[in-house]
C-alpha cells in the first residue's frame, strides 16, 4: 500500500476534493477522541469554518455525527456535551492518521514514521474497530427485538463503549477488550459502576473480547449478561455472503 500511495492518494483526493482544510480536519479526527472540539483544536480551525467543513464531508460521505446517549438532568443543562465524529470507513481513519500527515516520507519512500506512529497507536485503532463491529454484531443478535439506537455513551465524566436500546426499550450497554488476556470480572464491575455514576439503568449488559472470559465471569453468563468473542464475528460474515 504504501509503495502505491501515489495512486491512492489521487483516489482520496477525488473523493475529498483534495482540499486542504478538510485534510487537516480529518487528521484531526483520526488522532484524537472523534469529539469536534478536539478535532478542530488539532486541525488549528475555528469553530465557525470547521463546523462549516465537517457538514460538507459528512454530505460527501466521508464522516459522520455521533451523538452521545447522554440524557440531559437538571445539573447538566447548561453543559454542552461534544458530538463525535466517525469515518465510514476503517481505510479512511487509517489514511488520515497514519498516511495523510506524513506523506512527505511516504513520498520519498521513508516509511520509519509511519510504522512507528502505527506501532505506538494500533491498540487504540483496532479497538474502536472491534467495538464497531461488536456493535453491528449485537444488531444481528436482537433480531427479535430490533437494535433501534446503537453507538456509544459519554458525558464529561463517563464514557461507555457502547450503548444501544431496542425497539420494545430494553438498553444495553457494553464493553470492549481487544487483548492477548481474558476479561474479567472486575471488566463487568467497572461499566456497572459507569452505569451508576451516569445513573443508566441497563436491562443487558454485553461484554465483548478477543481472547475469551476468566472461569468466574463465563459463569455469570445470563440473559442479563451477554458475553461476545472473536467467533460471534463470524455472524457478520454469514449475513453478508450471498
Amino acid at each position: 500500500m504504501l509503495d502505491d500511495y501515489t495512486y491512492i492518494r489521487n483516489d482520496i483526493s477525488d473523493t475529498t476534493t483534495g482540499m486542504p482544510l478538510y485534510h487537516s480536519i480529518l487528521t484531526g479526527i483520526a488522532l484524537g477522541d472523534g469529539r469536534i472540539h478536539s478535532a478542530l483544536k488539532k486541525a488549528n480551525v475555528d469553530k465557525e469554518t470547521g463546523d462549516m467543513a465537517i457538514e460538507e464531508l459528512c454530505e460527501i460521505g466521508i464522516i459522520h455525527k455521533e451523538l452521545s446517549h447522554k440524557k440531559f438532568t437538571s445539573w447538566s443543562e447548561d453543559y454542552k456535551i461534544s458530538d463525535k465524529l466517525l469515518f465510514n470507513t476503517p481505510f479512511m481513519r487509517f489514511w488520515f492518521a497514519f498516511i495523510s500527515p506524513l506523506f512527505k516520507g511516504v513520498k520519498e519512500g521513508d516509511y520509519k514514521e509511519v510504522k512507528k506512529r502505527f506501532d505506538n497507536r494500533k491498540a487504540g485503532e483496532v479497538e474502536l474497530v472491534f467495538t464497531q463491529l461488536s456493535v453491528e454484531v449485537l444488531k444481528l443478535l436482537f433480531k427479535d427485538d430490533p437494535i433501534v439506537e446503537s453507538g456509544s455513551y459519554w458525558d464529561k465524566d463517563v464514557e461507555i463503549d457502547i450503548y444501544a436500546k431496542t425497539t420494545s426499550g430494553k438498553i444495553i450497554v457494553g464493553a470492549t477488550s481487544y487483548s492477548n488476556a481474558k476479561m474479567k470480572k472486575s471488566s463487568l464491575t467497572k461499566l456497572q459502576e459507569k452505569c451508576k455514576a451516569a445513573k443508566i439503568e441497563p436491562d443487558i449488559y454485553m461484554l465483548s473480547s478477543k481472547n475469551g472470559y476468566s472461569n468466574e465471569l463465563k459463569s455469570l453468563k445470563s440473559q442479563t449478561l451477554k458475553l461476545l468473542t472473536l467467533k460471534n464475528l463470524k455472524l457478520l460474515i454469514d449475513e453478508n455472503t450471498p
